[in-house]
């Protein structure tokens, strides 16, 4: 996974220098087939579940996520103040400056993971439940699986956050190769751990998150050891201090905060979506409906599109360090262009077949294929908008412009798709397919206002900077 000796502190110039698209397509690959793996972790977690437990096994792992997503992306939202700063600087060729943002990233989520997200998770994890209205039987799986993921989510932060800071300095096949080892171990745990074998009993969704975690912390742990060996583009300053420089966390708290809070908004929107399908006549067929078809098989496209979005971002970021605007905004289409084919072809399956899809996660009740199936034809006409507003998103992002995709958010992901709910169910009863439909409106809302953000070219004149180390 490493090369057997230490190597200097070089940047791929090739992002900012000579053909655009092979450029966007060696970062995009990895992230890509890193995030696909990834996606395939959650399915597998689904799929055993749902066969061993049953389909309050998967609505339990999905409200859970969805909460949990809700509260780390926030803690989380660093790591784009982190990517920001980290791309600009590996751009303009200066790894000091590239090495000490990302020391002072892992002090922050260290602390805030260990010392706020744990204690507070678990205290307050059986009151986020009931916030989604979350069936009793569910919350009984669910409560165990939520807690365990707060609790151990250290190992997790700490492995989005290396990976994030390689591929905004242009390596994207490390984190791919430490996803794969990931999913790998996770594969592992789970067949051990959710169905029990040997002297360990059954686990269930407890089992899935108890994987998820290990896994995370085991890799996280791995990362951690090539970064103190020099085996990476990132460094570790030799100067270990624990002392905080705040004027680097500020910076990564000025362009990171507004994506955090961008994800608490798409987050609790998901959160509420679901307390609307726990208001239809079948809510824990339509939550499971939606666990499956949206969270799992939807990632099939949102996982590459965020891939992408790393891609995009990193690309406009590097380009803006090193002084081309204009190649920092022809990378954000070529990307967007990749995502387009990858969301024809998964959509095209969703029409197609979308019963075997759902029976793979166990679905085999009438009902929750019946469901299913009709939001994954929502989902396949979706898909293209989702991916080209998550890849101008991140072009956005990587140019330091991370306040407009936050207020794009505000509007396309809770004022139309949770007004259109609410009015649908003041004038009438609300079904299924309107939640499906306002999801799509939601999409399409977000694609237009960031490709007409972007194209506004604002961004073009963001100053990012820090101040010299101190001798």
């Amino acid at each position: 996974m490493a090369s057997t000796s230490p190597r200097a502190q070089t940047f791929d110039r090739s992002i900012v220098e000579g053909p655009l698209a092979p450029a966007v397509w060696r970062l995009a690959w990895p992230t890509m087939l890193q995030n696909v793996i990834a996606g395939l972790q959650g399915i597998i977690d689904h799929a055993m579940v749902g066969h061993f437990v049953g389909f309050t096994g998967n609505a339990a792992i999905g409200v859970s996520l969805q909460i949990f997503l809700v509260v780390i992306v926030f803690i989380a939202s660093l790591f784009t103040g982190m990517g920001v700063l980290v791309a600009r600087f590996a751009g303009a060729g200066d790894p000091e400056k590239v090495n000490r943002v990302v020391y002072q990233a892992f002090l922050t989520a260290f602390g805030m993971a260990t010392f706020i997200l744990a204690p507070a998770g678990y205290f307050l994890s059986p009151y986020l439940l009931d916030v989604v209205h979350a069936t009793p039987a569910v919350k009984d799986a669910a409560l165990p699986f939520l807690r365990t993921m707060f609790v151990a989510s250290i190992g997790m932060m700490l492995f989005f956050m290396l990976g994030g800071a390689l591929r905004a300095a242009g390596d994207a096949k490390t984190p791919l190769r430490l996803g794969i080892a990931t999913t790998l171990l996770n594969v592992v745990f789970n067949i051990v751990l959710i169905p029990g074998l040997g002297p360990i009993p059954r686990l269930g969704a407890f089992g899935a998150a108890l994987g998820t975690v290990s896994a995370n912390l085991i890799v996280a742990t791995y990362a951690i050891w090539l970064i103190l060996a020099g085996r990476c583009v990132i460094r570790l300053p030799r100067d270990l201090s624990l002392k905080p420089d705040w004027t680097i966390i500020r910076s990564l708290f000025r362009f990171g905060l507004p994506t955090g809070l961008q994800g608490i908004a798409m987050n609790v929107a998901g959160v509420l979506m679901l307390r609307f399908m726990g208001s239809l006549p079948h809510s824990a067929e339509a939550q499971a409906a939606y666990t499956v078809g949206y969270t799992e098989l939807f990632s099939l496209i949102t996982w590459t599109s965020v891939g992408l979005m790393g891609a995009a971002s990193a690309v406009s970021g590097q380009n803006l360090g090193a002084g081309k605007p204009d190649r920092a905004a022809a990378g954000a289409w070529v990307a967007a262009r990749i995502g387009l084919g990858v969301a024809a072809v998964v959509g095209s399956l969703f029409v197609v077949i979308p019963g075997p899809l759902l029976a793979i996660f166990g679905m085999n009740d009438a009902l929750v294929l019946d469901i299913g199936s009709q939001l994954l034809r929502y989902l396949a006409v979706s898909g293209f908008f989702i991916t080209v507003a998550l890849t101008y998103t991140g072009a956005l992002q990587g140019t330091g412009d991370t306040k407009s995709p936050f207020y794009i958010t505000l509007v396309s992901q809770i004022a139309i798709p949770l007004g259109l709910c609410t009015v649908i169910g003041s004038i009438g009863t609300l079904r299924a397919s309107d939640i499906w439909l306002a999801i799509v409106l939601g999409h399409m809302t977000r694609c237009v206002l960031s490709v007409l953000r972007f194209r506004q070219g604002k961004w073009r004149t963001i100053h990012v900077d820090i101040e010299p180390a101190q001798a």
